[in-house]
């Protein structure tokens, strides 16, 4: 079935929240940054995950999560990739037509790691490193944790720019929308520092893990 456009309006045109995100899942999500950066860092020298893989993992987050502004900053990222449209909307909507066999295990531990809020199964995770490989996995949990950074952020600014357009939320509220924005201002620089702090007192010199 073909679809005029990559994104599926109901993503667009949300009216409700799909997940809702607290300010200590905000802090979470800005502290695990510096890892995240670190393994997509390595990705781009070593290239042991293609950038299509990563992409389709992050649209396959920000589909369980419900983010109207990812959602479509990241179609049409993936559409300059050379994702299909067709792709692209199976991705969006969660419906799972377009599925490459030797990605499945990888989508789905995406899709396990938004449902779970950012905290996985170890033994799912594990699972991944087993049919992908140690390195493999560490970037891919880098990306994801990546975007789900950008959804905990991306969601209530969705509901703001809905709101302007004279459609809020409507389990949402303007001092929740505001609040979610000005903190990540806020806290950004801590959750930061306080991520670059755990990587030195780990001494982890290489890849992310859980």
């Amino acid at each position: 079935m073909m679809h005029e456009g990559p994104i599926p309006s109901d993503v667009l045109k949300r009216q409700a929240y799909k997940r809702k995100f607290s300010v200590q899942d905000l802090y979470r999500g800005i502290m695990l940054v510096p890892e995240a950066v670190t393994g997509l860092k390595y990705n781009r020298k070593h290239k042991v995950v293609s950038p299509e893989l990563l992409e389709r993992m992050q649209l396959a987050v920000t589909e369980v999560n419900g983010c109207a502004a990812c959602s479509y900053a990241h179609a049409h990222m993936a559409l300059k990739q050379g994702i299909s449209s067709e792709e692209i909307y199976s991705l969006l909507s969660g419906d799972g037509a377009i599925l490459r066999p030797e990605e499945g295990k990888a989508i789905m531990f995406a899709q396990h790691f938004a449902d779970t809020g950012g905290a996985p199964d170890r033994d799912t995770y594990r699972m991944i490193e087993e049919t992908y490989g140690t390195n493999e996995a560490r970037v891919m949990l880098s990306a994801i944790r990546m975007m789900q950074v950008g959804n905990i952020y991306g969601i209530p600014f969705s509901a703001f720019f809905s709101r302007l357009k004279g459609h809020p939320y409507h389990d949402s509220s303007l001092f929740y929308e505001l609040r979610m924005q000005v903190l990540s201002v806020i806290l950004l620089p801590f959750a930061l520092l306080h991520g670059v702090a755990r990587l030195f007192i780990k001494g982890r010199k290489g890849l992310p893990t859980l």
